[in-house]
């Protein structure tokens, strides 16, 4: 691929550089596609793990000392959430960490997050909960809520392995429709968010996000490609996760289906998600590493989607904008928001595919 060159890496490399020197302490969300400023938050919500990600692959990259106090400082910023209730803690605390190596502060925080979130798992249920930290009702269950979390609650020792398995494959009852999940249409085989009605006792399916959020496609299938690189006692049922990924990457798709798919693939015309495609093809290298028959599909196909990431949507620093950005991502369709923008996780995973494709990272460990 194009990328063998090195160039693209190089330039996302030096957009980190370029961000962290504007953003300073604060955590970037999104850029405006026109001249690459960004909205920022000063605690890092969901997605404060992927800069601090970003960091650690800059210090990798660079090998400067500098580079890596910067990402230990961000990491350590991160602590707060370790008690916050929610399950984007998986998003916060093992993409924020895993990069880091053997960096012991960045571990010892991964440690403590690990351990407050098996502590919050609900045995009953059987999955952490998506919890009111971010607002919005607790007792959820999305497919956002299982990347991350499935390797950061196997660090946990043994009960936190078997929490892991149990989180995940109870997230595929219900967001993949099996015998046992909720109890609504059987034709809707890909349910992104449900909430469980306490009067009942059942889980109904939410309206947002719809079925068509073609980031949730690419969340499940991440989630699925982790467990599978993981020990069986969190991984669980094996043959199982191989159905899941089959049926995530046919009938979402994502094999076959555009790069860069639409952000609702309900509305084919409507804005599309490059971070959805970055999350794919880092998910896809990851199922490349794992034994099966299909393994050189599943990395010709990560190279292709990271491909044609950098070759159509890839700033060069032309039009008064820095080099480096990832256009055309999408926060929200639905609300307008951010839809053509550039997203610090899209960022985070197109850095994660490159950084792999040249041996910077190991992506099974990531």
């Amino acid at each position: 691929m194009s990328a063998a060159t090195g160039r693209p890496l190089a330039a996302v490399v030096e957009r980190v550089a370029v961000t962290a020197a504007e953003v300073g302490r604060r955590f970037p969300l999104y850029a405006d596609p026109a001249d690459g400023r960004w909205t920022t938050t000063g605690r890092g919500s969901w997605t404060g793990g992927f800069w601090a990600g970003l960091l650690w692959l800059r210090a990798r990259y660079t090998g400067a000392e500098c580079d890596r106090r910067a990402a230990a400082a961000c990491t350590g910023r991160l602590a707060p959430w370790t008690g916050a209730d929610t399950a984007t803690r998986g998003l916060i605390f093992w993409y924020g960490t895993a990069a880091a190596g053997d960096d012991a502060e960045a571990a010892a925080i991964r440690a403590g997050a690990a351990g407050a979130c098996l502590a919050a798992c609900d045995p009953d249920l059987g999955i952490l909960p998506w919890g009111d930290a971010l607002g919005g009702p607790r007792l959820l269950a999305r497919v956002d809520a299982v990347p991350g979390t499935v390797p950061l609650l196997a660090g946990a020792g043994p009960g936190g392995a078997a929490a892991a398995a149990a989180h995940l494959h109870r997230h595929l009852d219900l967001c993949l429709g099996r015998p046992g999940g909720a109890d609504d249409d059987a034709s809707a085989w890909f349910r992104p968010a449900l909430r469980f009605e306490t009067d009942t006792a059942r889980w109904r399916p939410c309206e947002d996000p719809p079925p068509g959020w073609s980031r949730g496609r690419a969340w499940l299938l991440l989630a699925v490609a982790d467990a599978m690189l993981r020990p069986a006692g969190a991984a669980g049922d094996r043959a199982r996760l191989a159905d899941a990924a089959a049926l995530l990457l046919t009938r979402g798709e994502l094999l076959t289906g555009p790069p860069v798919p639409p952000a609702d693939t309900a509305l084919p015309d409507g804005p599309r998600d490059t971070s959805a495609a970055a999350i794919t093809a880092v998910a896809l290298l990851k199922l490349a590493r794992t034994p099966g028959p299909r393994a050189e599909q599943y990395a010709l196909r990560g190279a292709e989607i990271l491909d044609h990431l950098v070759r159509s949507h890839l700033t060069d620093g032309s039009g008064g904008r820095p080099a480096g950005m990832l256009l055309d991502g999408c926060y929200d369709a639905a609300a307008r928001l951010a839809v053509r923008h550039e997203l610090v996780w899209g960022d985070f995973f197109l850095a994660l595919g490159l950084a792999a494709l040249h041996g910077i990272v190991d992506i099974t460990r990531v």
